[in-house]
């Protein structure tokens, strides 16, 4: 079972579509036909679990509104139907990212082996600036 097939799918009916113009270059098309789409999506009153709406929310992503609104802009093709797609597909790597939980970090010590492998290096490197010293003439 893959991270993805665990975190929660968007439910299509809490997204809003708003067809808009695309930006760039394309010709006249663009300037005549809203192929792109906006994208939003309202975090706190969607039917995600609260921990993912938390992690959601808590993404340092400039998608995410302060108002909690997830905006997807997507103007990849030149049809309105695959950017659409598209958007959608966004916004569930978004929720997908948030859905993952990080593993806590257990604190450990550092093992006897490796404490003196460190005093035996400190001690080697101490010799060697030892002998860039200067000898002391009586």
């Amino acid at each position: 079972m893959t991270r993805a097939d665990r975190s929660p799918r968007v439910d299509p009916a809490e997204i809003e579509f708003t067809a808009i113009r695309a930006q760039g270059a394309g010709g006249q098309n663009v300037n005549k036909v809203s192929n792109a789409v906006q994208l939003r999506f309202d975090v706190a009153r969607s039917s995600l679990p609260a921990d993912v709406k938390e992690r959601l929310l808590a993404l340092d992503d400039r998608r995410i509104s302060s108002e909690g609104v997830v905006v997807v802009k997507a103007q990849r093709f030149r049809s309105l139907e695959k950017n659409r797609d598209d958007a959608i597909a966004r916004l569930q790597a978004i929720v997908d990212a948030a859905a993952h939980v990080p593993k806590a970090r257990r604190a450990t010590r550092p093992t006897l082996a490796s404490r003196a492998r460190r005093v035996d290096e400190k001690t080697h490197r101490g010799r060697i600036k030892s002998l860039r010293r200067t000898p002391e003439s009586s």
